[in-house]
């Protein structure tokens, strides 16, 4: 086999692994998912799987980089990054998905805190992540207030902060009390500080 098709075959077998490991993690979340079981699911050995990733830490990162491209084609509507309301229904639609899949919150709560050292395998993730949502957020605001000042005079960049800020703070106290309302206290949010973003039931 050529060096191109190795590679080629290389790549589609580390597709497969975070494919299937996404569900095993969404099904057992990061405690139960071993490697063991995700080297099972694929059918390798767990010399094997870690023959694709450096480490179990580096395979969790890759995994919630790959559920995030799944957000994105499931939910983000074409306007979403330009329109307040759009965004609004997508950023929503994603709140609500992330209350069905217990294991893969639980995945990003834990990696979010342990990868606050630079060295950690996810740091890069979880630093490229929060640039990008708090650009696209401060682009929303800019949007919706049509210029560079919102309500009480928050800036762009502030209003960014403050969504990412409450959106994996409720993350971390739904994981305690799973009867707390993430979309609905977010949507609250998201009414007072864009105003007009949606109407009444919109978001729904």
């Amino acid at each position: 086999m050529s060096k191109r098709g190795s590679y080629a075959k290389g790549v589609a077998k580390r597709e497969e692994i975070l494919e299937r490991a996404l569900e095993v993690v969404a099904q057992h979340g990061y405690q139960g998912a071993s490697v063991k079981e995700i080297a099972e699911a694929v059918s390798l050995s767990q010399a094997g799987l870690l023959h694709y990733f450096t480490s179990k830490e580096e395979l969790f990162a890759e995994i919630l980089r790959t559920r995030d491209k799944h957000d994105q084609a499931a939910f983000a509507e074409p306007e979403s990054m330009v329109d307040p309301t759009a965004f609004r229904r997508s950023y929503l639609a994603v709140v609500r998905y992330n209350a069905q899949v217990l294991g893969l919150v639980h995945l990003f709560a834990r990696m979010n805190v342990d990868a606050a050292s630079p060295e950690h395998p996810a740091h890069a993730y979880f630093r490229e992540r929060g640039v990008g949502l708090r650009g696209m957020l401060s682009d929303i605001a800019r949007t919706a207030w049509e210029g560079e000042t919102g309500p009480a005079g928050m800036r762009p960049e502030q209003f960014a902060a403050i969504v990412q800020a409450v959106t994996d703070g409720l993350q971390a106290q739904w994981m305690l009390d799973p009867e707390i309302d993430m979309a609905g206290t977010i949507d609250a949010l998201l009414a007072a500080l864009i105003p007009g973003s949606a109407a009444p039931g919109d978001a729904d």
